[in-house]
């Protein structure tokens, strides 16, 4: 990391991620605690103002899958919430939202610290695997299955409310996940488990915001991008790809757009771009 970019410069997506984490939570928390209603519900179904309806499409998958009718208020919420994912990255969500984000990140951070291997090496598809399971489960069962059990759900659930057995159920899944992350496989359960990040994984993929590695040529192969990359598997193509005419647009879904990759490179060969750039370009741009 660039001594020159100093402690904030290296740090500043990540920064900007915990501000925007913080702000997710504090919109629900305005109401109970000073009566006013900026957003009421939870992440998983919210009306903002009064008037703007957002609603997890994971969520309306596994409401329509078990037999429910659900509202126009409840499709369009989740219409928009879709709109904006294929926007911005459909990941954006698990890096810049999702409070889960922040257990992960630091069992990642004592695991490093600590000096731990990678541990148990879980296949990535487990959590598209997940996807479709809790699917099936909601169709079989007529129940929201996933809501049940979901971390995000009852995490933020517990950071709301406050309720005693709220808080409890939200202590015990932050520490299970934490314990999972740094004992058993790093980054277990964001980057090989959630189905909510396959999910979102999949609007990702079309998505036009992108971080590129336009200044791949001056790359020193130091690998901090690699170290800090909850997702490294994405960097590879994008950064090395030039002699085979891969261009420097990072397209996997699995992307979540953390920016950390673009704080920690001191030869600034990161930046966070627009798909269409490359159409503009006529370059033949494609995934691994």
């Amino acid at each position: 990391m660039s001594a020159a970019k100093g402690w904030f410069g290296a740090h500043k997506w990540l920064l900007a991620r915990r501000l925007v984490q913080l702000a997710c939570v504090a919109v629900f928390l305005t109401g109970p605690l000073f009566g006013l209603w900026i957003a009421k519900g939870t992440l998983a179904s919210s009306l903002t103002f009064g008037v703007l309806p957002l609603t997890d499409p994971l969520m309306v998958v596994q409401s329509l899958a078990a037999g429910h009718v659900m509202t126009a208020t409840a499709l369009l919420g989740a219409v928009l919430v879709m709109a904006v994912y294929g926007l911005v990255g459909g990941r954006v969500y698990c890096a810049w939202v999702c409070p889960v984000n922040v257990v992960s990140d630091a069992a990642a951070w004592a695991r490093a610290r600590l000096g731990l291997d990678k541990g148990l090496i879980l296949h990535r598809s487990l959590r598209t695997g997940l996807l479709v399971g809790i699917v099936a489960a909601s169709a079989a069962t007529g129940t929201i299955a996933w809501e049940f059990v979901n971390p995000v759900t009852m995490l933020h659930r517990g950071l709301v409310t406050g309720g005693i057995l709220t808080l409890g159920s939200a202590a015990l899944v932050t520490a299970a996940v934490f314990l999972f992350d740094l004992g058993v496989a790093a980054r277990g359960w964001c980057g090989h488990l959630c189905p909510v990040g396959a999910f979102y994984g999949l609007l990702g993929k079309v998505a036009l915001l992108r971080v590129a590695a336009v200044g791949r040529a001056a790359c020193d192969d130091c690998l901090e991008c690699f170290a800090v990359c909850p997702e490294r598997q994405v960097i590879a193509p994008a950064l090395r790809g030039a002699a085979k005419g891969v261009g420097p647009l990072i397209l996997s879904g699995d992307c979540t757009n953390c920016g950390r990759c673009i704080d920690v490179c001191s030869k600034a060969v990161f930046r966070f771009d627009m798909r269409f750039r490359e159409f503009w370009k006529g370059s033949d741009q494609r995934e691994d």
